[in-house]
């Protein structure tokens, strides 16, 4: 990174990674459209120029500057966020393994778990995120891997990170966290103390709505492990995945800034409403989280949610009369998106799961784009004039 490495992340994010010197001029990094590369004698297994191997022309460049970004020794690309979440917690788990989770987990997660990994042979506890007292009890001699989320999905609660990073270094741990909620410019794990800092890219890296890409930034140990199931399992990023991912990173923090800035205005609006019973975003005062947010962050994010204080009509009213943001599941993109998670990321709970994690059916989640601020809450002001 030469140069590099005494500059903001702001910068990093454009300039780390990119090829020296540039291929033909280029100012923009080449799409390199080839699946495989001329052989050099000598080259181990892992180290041939294949997709499915990582090591592509553009794989390369864009994981050296993931790992300038998240402040890590190395990084690696996948074919989608689910990817990245798996074959890390298969690379560091095996059979007869224990694994320590948090609750309130994103729904791919919460079904790999608990309804995947024990089919290879890997148990686990769920933590209470806000209780570290709790955690030495559902510690056992086979606990490998302890598992969280930078803030829940979608009740935006904040854990204890520093408690989990002192716990996995005092019990021999690998600590994993997705944090994808908040994105490296709010939060960096790595730098606090986190083995392995885990992204769905289809949301905040990339930003534009038009791929699915996930990423594990960590150190050169656990990123080669997690590289050797990669290369077996098949869940690799293509070239072109890669250079629209590339290409989104570079106007990462501008458009996180100013994602951060409409949310937190959107959270006072609403929670100043007549018609809102409950606002989670923990960038409001009144948040339980606001204060551990302010001390971990750069940022409060751009996820929120928050339920109207009738029913679930009221709610389905609200998402039907919004006129700027969509209706559709995800986030992270320069768009604002509204669901209902009972309806989307959750639908695969029961309900008394849901409800057991404080996820009502009229809970309504909004992921904020980059909008001007004066129209989304104009918008919002007028959808919830008709519940």
């Amino acid at each position: 990174m030469g140069l590099l490495k005494d500059k903001r992340p702001d910068t990093r994010m454009i300039h780390a990674g990119e090829p020296e010197p540039r291929i033909a001029g280029a100012v923009a990094m080449p799409v390199f459209q080839s699946s495989t590369y001329e052989s050099v004698e000598g080259e181990d297994y892992h180290d041939i120029g294949y997709i499915r191997l990582s090591n592509t022309p553009n794989h390369r460049a864009l994981a050296e500057k993931l790992s300038a970004l998240e402040g890590s020794e190395a990084a690696l690309l996948f074919a989608s966020g689910m990817a990245a979440v798996t074959t890390s917690l298969l690379a560091h788990l095996c059979p007869g393994g224990h694994l320590l989770i948090g609750s309130c987990l994103y729904g791919g997660t919460h079904g790999f778990v608990f309804g995947l990994l024990e089919k290879f042979g890997v148990s686990y506890s769920v933590l209470d995120i806000d209780a570290p007292e709790t955690w030495p009890a559902l510690l056992r001699e086979n606990s490998r891997v302890i598992y969280t989320e930078v803030m829940t999905n979608p009740l935006l609660e904040v854990a204890d990170h520093a408690a989990v990073v002192a716990f996995a270094d005092a019990h021999g741990l690998i600590s994993m966290i997705d944090n994808t909620f908040a994105s490296p410019v709010n939060f960096r794990p790595c730098e606090f103390g986190y083995d392995l800092s885990i992204q769905s890219a289809t949301k905040y890296l990339n930003g534009h709505s038009d791929i699915v890409a996930g990423t594990v930034a960590g150190s050169r140990a656990h990123i080669s492990e997690i590289k050797q199931h990669l290369d077996y399992l098949g869940g690799c990023m293509n070239p072109h995945q890669a250079w629209l991912l590339h290409r989104g990173l570079k106007t990462l923090a501008v458009r996180v800034e100013r994602q951060n800035s409409n949310a937190l205005r959107l959270a006072h609006m609403l929670i100043n409403h007549p018609r809102v019973s409950q606002v989670n975003y923990p960038g409001l005062t009144a948040s339980p989280w606001h204060e551990r947010a302010a001390a971990l962050f750069e940022g409060f994010g751009a996820m929120l949610s928050f339920e109207p204080d009738t029913s679930v009509e009221s709610a389905e009213r609200i998402m039907k009369s919004l006129e700027i943001p969509i209706h559709a599941p995800s986030l992270g993109g320069v768009e604002s998106l509204v669901t209902l998670p009972a309806r989307t990321s959750h639908a695969g709970m029961s309900r008394a799961e849901r409800e057991g994690m404080g996820i009502s059916d009229k809970l309504v989640r909004v992921s904020v784009g980059i909008e001007h601020i004066d129209d989304l809450l104009a918008d919002f002001e007028q959808a919830l004039a008709k519940t």
